[in-house]
């Protein structure tokens, strides 16, 4: 159970078969969804049928009530799907081991606009779920198809845009290029723009991916420090600037996060000093924050490669520090990390510090921030085309099999509503 928000779920399922080998494939069928109020003495009744065979499951029942309990049941082929060897779906407090969800409770007041949080595209990528090197074992698109970064980009592209889900600003933080290289910059620029203009319908920082690099294949890019060369700052904007944007008086600002040659994060002075001057001059204002490194000690020590991997310590205390100072600010999106989780501050500050995961691998999406009079409601959605439910699928088996229990996060992690006074946005 992936998403589920005040009046829908979004449930998702692979059907697999053993090949004469007994090697466990993946086998097309149909599919089906049952559900049902958890207090009602009836088993769930069908309210999802669709007979195109496909081995890639995806099921969104929408008409629930908000702050409700049901019970759900997936079906395929005449039996009843089964919760997916991982810790994430076997706690017990997990929908799918209780096989019982409740919906979320909206804030009040009326909606105001949706934005879009998304990252970790990797344009250009060739192998997906390396660490160091070639390790672990890594995975590759299937010859024939196209490139998976540009699968799953698409694909995310074409959901926003639908009436289910209607974004008007889609915030990207960062990493959208494997190597930043001109082709790659270039393109994926061009990609975006066929969705929407560049400062209005979206909104893009650089993650480390994207930093200035050194190499033949750069010499034709802007000049950066220490001989690198930057074909980010000719496509999107220079190295180590402040992104500003306002939308109803909502205020979003972007960081660039991203070192030379090191894969951790820091802000730079002249960056910083700008920041500060935003959030000083209108402190109450609010502020959705975006960069593409996490921020808090939390994050540090509960990802994959350390505390290096997140925001510099000294950088991260400073940012806290102005936040504390600037309670307009209410969330700061980041990626990097490929997981979705909320961690905790370490500051007195009321902000949401929260990692989304990656577009371009398991579980391939992004998140919908919902914002209403009385605070805001996120949810993490798969992205449903054909291709990428399927590229998706393939790379649960990242990490040696344990990528869903780092990356898909807790329900909670994925779906809340956190209450706040935006009355005075339009």
């Amino acid at each position: 159970m992936v998403t589920v928000t005040d009046t829908s779920v979004v449930l998702t399922w692979t059907t697999l078969a053993p090949d004469p080998a007994g090697r466990p494939l993946p086998a097309a069928t149909d599919t089906q969804v049952r559900i049902g109020p958890a207090d009602s003495p009836r088993a769930p009744a069908p309210v999802f049928a669709d007979d195109r065979p496909t081995p890639f499951h995806y099921a969104e029942v929408d008409g629930l009530e908000p702050g409700r309990a049901y019970r759900f049941e997936a079906w395929s082929a005449g039996l009843r799907a089964t919760p997916a060897l991982s810790l994430t779906t076997a706690d017990p407090a997990a929908p799918e081991a209780r096989g019982e969800f409740t919906t979320l409770v909206p804030p009040p007041g009326r909606r105001l606009r949706t934005l879009a949080l998304a990252n970790d595209v990797h344009y250009g990528e060739q192998v997906s779920g390396l660490i160091a090197g070639d390790l672990p074992p890594g995975f590759r698109q299937t010859p024939g198809l196209a490139p998976y970064p540009e699968v799953m980009l698409a694909a995310m592209l074409d959901d926003l845009r639908r009436p289910d889900r209607a974004a008007t600003l889609l915030l990207l933080a960062g990493d959208l290029t494997a190597e930043a290289s001109e082709h790659d910059t270039r393109t994926v620029r061009s990609r975006l723009d066929t969705w929407g203009e560049l400062g209005h319908d979206y909104l893009a920082v650089r993650g480390n991916h994207d930093r200035p690099h050194v190499g033949g294949e750069y010499a034709g890019c802007a000049p950066a420090p220490a001989g690198h060369r930057d074909c980010w700052a000719d496509v999107f904007s220079p190295r180590q600037d402040l992104v500003e944007h306002e939308v109803g008086g909502l205020r979003v600002l972007g960081l660039d996060t991203s070192r030379l040659d090191e894969a951790g994060g820091s802000i730079e002075r002249p960056q910083f000093d700008h920041l500060a001057a935003r959030l000083r001059a209108d402190p109450d204002r609010p502020t959705l924050v975006f960069g593409h490194h996490p921020v808090t000690t939390e994050s540090g020590l509960t990802n994959l490669a350390g505390p290096g991997f997140v925001l510099d310590g000294r950088d991260s205390a400073e940012l806290q520090a102005l936040y504390t100072r600037s309670p307009g600010v209410f969330l700061q999106h980041s990626g990097h990390t490929h997981r979705n989780r909320r961690t905790r501050p370490d500051a007195p500050c009321a902000v949401e510090f929260l990692e989304v995961a990656a577009v371009k691998e398991y579980p391939g999406g992004y998140s919908l921030l919902r914002l209403y009079e009385g605070g805001y409601m996120v949810n993490f959605y798969k992205t449903r085309t054909d291709d990428a439910r399927r590229w998706s699928a393939l790379t649960r088996g990242e990490y040696f099999g344990l990528q869903p229990d780092y990356t898909l996060g807790t329900c909670a992690d994925r779906n809340h509503v956190v209450a706040r006074d935006f009355s005075g946005l339009s």
